[in-house]
């Protein structure tokens, strides 16, 4: 079999690594519209050749790593690909890209996320152990062919991924609290230093807190402005939720109402007894 990839950044980058070990494809070939990104994937062995658009689309899989509204554009130009075919998009948004994709190739489309990532992007942060041993959400199962569910399931299985399965709403109404409003306030928080006068006399003295929360600040603001874009009523829901959690905790300081905050506090300690 033949595996092609459309978006050779960090997770699909990740992914022609990944795919390499398990060895389930005779040839896996990628395709992206940035020269540069395409040049390192060659360069660094994330895909074995570059190729055009028609000729991805004769591959027996088709991954769609690309940001998530490039996804949604791109699959008008996916008619026509064979009645096998299966094509997998690895957004991390899932709704609107399940309800965007043409009827013509709906059974043939598989709607994944994985979960994981980095604070890196583009082909030189892909490593082969990112997706294993890591959840991969599949959302609207019912409205994909069999043979396409069972190839998506063999693929991410021999991948040691660890499979949950649900609807699109539910997944963009979870993944609102636990991945996109943690983006927005990494953002925000480095947003507040920058815009302090002397940012780099506060940044010298950023410990490992500091540097953990605004971690995944580095991420990529293509990717991120675009999930915020496609699940932005989830997304707004979640800050709302923050927001009150903030002018709580605001209050009780104005207030000094020390033992009620440590109680806030502990009870945010309880979340470690979940995960």
């Amino acid at each position: 079999m033949q595996a092609g990839i459309i978006g050779l950044g960090l997770i699909g980058g990740s992914l022609g690594l990944a795919l390499k070990e398990i060895g389930m494809f005779k040839r896996i070939v990628g395709l992206d519209n940035n020269a540069l990104h395409l040049q390192q994937a060659l360069s660094l062995g994330l895909v074995d050749e570059s190729v055009t658009l028609e000729e991805i689309k004769l591959c027996d899989v088709i991954f769609l790593a690309t940001p998530v509204e490039a996804i949604v554009q791109i699959l008008p130009s996916l008619i026509g690909i064979a009645p096998h075919c299966t094509i997998i998009d690895l957004g991390s948004t899932k709704h609107l890209i399940s309800q965007s994709v043409p009827k013509e190739i709906r059974k043939n489309f598989v709607c994944a996320h994985p979960m994981s990532g980095t604070e890196n992007f583009g082909p030189k942060a892909a490593f082969k152990e990112l997706l294993p041993h890591h959840i991969l959400v599949l959302t609207d199962l019912e409205q994909s062919g069999e043979l396409q569910v069972a190839m998506a399931k063999e693929i991410f299985i021999a991948l040691n991924m660890n499979i949950i399965k649900m609807d699109s709403k539910a997944h963009d109404n979870h993944a609102a609290f636990i991945s996109h409003l943690p983006h927005i306030i990494s953002y925000a928080i480095a947003n507040t230093v920058l815009s302090q006068q002397n940012p780099t006399d506060i940044l010298a003295l950023a410990g490992g807190g500091f540097k953990s929360m605004v971690r995944i600040a580095k991420s990529s603001p293509r990717m991120w402005s675009d999930v915020s874009k496609q699940n932005r009523e989830e997304l707004l829901k979640s800050i709302d939720v923050f927001e009150q959690e903030m002018r709580f905790a605001k209050s009780l300081i104005q207030e000094e109402k020390w033992d009620e905050l440590e109680q806030w506090m502990a009870k945010a300690n309880s979340l470690y007894e979940i995960l």
